[in-house]
């Protein structure tokens, strides 16, 4: 298996995110050993972003580590631990919320499209949105 950041890179639906990531310089954190659960945005999610916002988030370093570390959360927080939590605690500091009472997990605003792929140091869940903290 490979890390976060490879897994990512290898998917080919993340280019925004690592771009971002890179950026931001947390690639060396996310290919440490964690374990990390990450909520990875797609491509088209980042898309769907008000246009100019991630021109403007690269730009602005302190904010775009705030929204990418607000994606991270500590540990390795598999789909069927995600189910049995109403909130989990990100790397950035505040919660996010999570529901998966519809037949679907929602984290915040954003759908779960893709869950558990598993990775060296932990497990990224796909969603359609980015999160941004309030």
């Amino acid at each position: 298996m490979a890390d976060i950041v490879d897994t990512a890179v290898s998917a080919g639906s993340f280019k925004t995110l690592v771009a971002a990531v890179q950026a931001a310089g947390l690639v060396d954190t996310l290919k440490s050993p964690g374990p990390f659960t990450v909520f990875a945005p797609t491509d088209e999610a980042f898309g769907n972003l008000p246009a100019g916002t991630v021109d403007s988030l690269l730009n602005d370093i302190p904010q775009l580590t705030k929204i990418l570390t607000y994606h991270v959360v500590s540990g390795k927080v598999m789909a069927a631990d995600v189910v049995k939590i109403d909130s989990a605690a990100t790397v950035e500091g505040s919660n996010l919320k999570i529901d998966a009472s519809n037949g679907s997990v929602k984290v915040n605003n954003a759908t779960v499209i893709t869950p558990d792929l598993e990775v060296d140091n932990g497990v990224i869940h796909v969603i359609d949105t980015v999160l941004l903290p309030e």
